[in-house]
C-alpha cells in the first residue's frame, strides 16, 4: 500500500466514525476508563516515588538507625520473642562509640508522642498545641537527620547538653500556632507543664503525606529529656558512618557491637533492628506494588470491554458496508486494502478513546495535586506513550477479526446484498 492509499484509507475511516458520533462515543467510553485510569494512578505514583525519594535523601543517605521493633510495623502483632525484647539503654549510645571506630557522628532519641501512647503538648500563654512530638536527642541530632534545619535561632550545644538546660527548637507549624507573626526566639513556653526557652525554629517540613513531619516537633536535650520523661523507654539510636569506611563494614561494627552490649549469644539472632535511611522506599515499594496490580486489575477490565465494543462495532460496519466491500473489490480493490481499511478504523478509534484517556488522566493527576500538595501527581511522557500505545493495540487486537472478515467476503454475494 502506497503512502497516499493509507492516507485515504484513513480519510475514509475518519469519515465513517464521525458519521456515527453517538455509537462510536459509546463505545470508547471503556477504552477512556482503562486509559485514564492507568494514567492517573501512574502519575501520582510517578511522583510519590520521587517524592519518597527525596525524602530518604533528605534523611541521609549514610543515616542509620537501631530500634527494638521493625520499622513500620505494630509491635502488638508482633511474635511474643520480638515483643518481649530489652529496651534500648541511654548508655548504649557510648558504649557503641567506643567499640565501632567506623561510626561518625551517634545520637540516642528519645520520643514522647500519640503513636508511643505518652501524648504531649505545648503551651504559651492562651495557646496551645496537643499532639506534639516531643524528643529529645544530643547535639549532633541534625548532622545524623538532616531533614531538621534551623531556619531560624540556633540549636541547643554541647555546653546546653550537659547542663540539661531548659530550651528548645520547635517546628514551624507549632511557632505559627503559638505566635503567629510574632518571633517566637526567647519567649518561654510550657512543655507537659515545665518551662522552656524556646532558642529556634526548624524550616518548614510537613512530613510524609500528611503524617507526622518536623513541623510538628520540639527538640530538646536529651538530658534535659531524660530528667523530665522517665516514663519514655523506647529509644532509638540513629548513626551515621564515616565517609571513607563502606557503609557495610560500619553496620557490621555497630551490629556486633549492640549484641555485645546486649550480651546475645552467638547462636542467636538478634533482639534489635537496624535499619538504614530506606526504609521508607522500602515500605513505599510495598504499598506501591499493591495499588498497581489493583490499577491494572481495573484497566485491563476497561479496556477488555472496550475492546469488545470496538470489535462489536465493526462487526455491524462490515454488515453494514457489505454492498461497498463488494463494489470496491469489483473495481479493484485487494483483499489487504478491505483489511487496512478497517483496522485503520479499529485504531483510529481505540487511538481517541486513547488521547481522551490521556487528558482526563492528566486532569486527574492536576486536580490531586491542586487539592493535596503533598501527593506531587505528574504526567510523564513514558506514561502517555504507554496510554496511545494500549490504545492502538487494542484497536489493532479486537479489530482484525472484523476486518479479516470483511477482506474474505465474496465481491459477487457482496453486490447482491441488499
Amino acid at each position: 500500500m502506497t503512502r497516499a492509499e493509507f492516507w485515504e484509507n484513513l480519510k475514509v475511516s475518519l469519515d465513517t466514525l464521525r458519521s456515527h458520533k453517538v455509537r462510536s462515543g459509546l463505545t470508547l467510553l471503556g477504552i477512556v476508563i482503562g486509559v485514564t485510569s492507568v494514567i492517573a494512578v501512574a502519575s501520582i505514583i510517578d511522583g510519590l516515588n520521587r517524592f519518597v525519594a527525596n525524602k530518604v535523601e533528605q534523611m541521609g543517605s549514610r543515616s542509620f538507625y537501631v530500634t527494638r521493633f521493625p520499622a513500620g510495623t505494630d509491635p502488638m502483632r508482633m511474635p511474643e520473642k520480638i515483643r518481649l525484647r530489652k529496651y534500648l539503654q541511654y548508655d548504649d549510645g557510648r558504649k557503641i562509640r567506643e567499640m565501632a571506630p567506623a561510626v561518625d557522628q551517634l545520637t540516642v532519641m528519645g520520643t514522647r508522642a500519640v503513636f508511643f501512647g505518652q501524648a504531649s503538648e505545648i503551651r504559651y500563654q492562651g495557646q496551645r498545641v496537643e499532639n506534639l512530638i516531643l524528643r529529645g536527642a544530643e547535639p549532633v541530632y541534625i548532622d545524623v537527620i538532616p531533614m531538621f534545619v534551623v531556619e531560624r535561632g540556633r540549636y541547643y550545644s554541647d555546653a546546653e547538653e550537659a547542663r540539661a538546660a531548659a530550651v528548645t527548637v520547635i517546628g514551624s507549624k507549632v511557632a505559627e500556632s503559638l505566635f503567629g507573626a510574632a518571633d517566637p526566639l526567647g519567649k518561654q513556653v510550657f512543655i507537659n507543664g515545665t518551662p522552656y526557652d524556646v532558642i529556634g525554629v526548624f524550616a518548614p517540613e510537613p512530613g510524609l503525606l500528611g503524617g507526622p513531619g518536623v513541623d510538628q516537633f520540639a527538640m530538646v536535650p536529651l538530658s534535659n529529656f531524660r530528667k523530665h520523661n522517665p516514663d519514655a523507654k523506647e529509644l532509638v539510636i540513629g548513626f551515621t558512618i564515616r565517609k571513607d569506611v563502606e557503609t557495610a563494614s560500619g553496620q557490621a561494627q555497630v551490629e556486633e557491637a549492640l549484641r555485645r552490649i546486649r550480651k546475645v549469644p552467638p547462636n542467636k539472632e538478634n533482639d534489635f533492628e537496624l535499619i538504614s535511611s530506606d526504609f521508607l522506599s522500602n515500605l513505599w515499594n510495598q504499598l506501591t506494588g499493591a495499588i498497581v496490580i489493583l490499577t491494572s486489575v481495573i484497566s485491563s477490565i476497561g479496556l477488555l470491554v472496550g475492546g469488545i465494543g470496538v470489535m462489536n462495532i465493526m462487526l455491524i460496519l462490515v454488515t453494514e458496508r457489505t454492498r461497498e466491500i463488494g463494489v470496491r473489490k469489483a473495481i479493484g480493490a485487494r483483499a489487504s486494502d478491505i483489511r487496512v481499511q478497517f483496522l485503520l478504523e479499529a485504531v483510529a478509534l481505540t487511538i481517541t478513546g486513547g488521547i481522551l484517556g490521556i487528558a482526563l488522566g492528566a486532569v486527574v493527576a492536576w486536580l490531586v495535586r491542586a487539592t493535596i500538595p503533598s501527593i506531587p501527581a505528574t504526567v510523564s511522557v513514558f506514561w502517555m506513550t504507554m496510554g496511545a500505545g494500549l490504545s492502538a493495540a487494542v484497536g489493532l487486537f479486537f479489530g482484525y477479526w472484523p476486518a479479516d472478515r470483511a477482506a474474505r467476503l465474496d465481491p459477487i454475494v457482496c453486490l447482491r446484498y441488499e
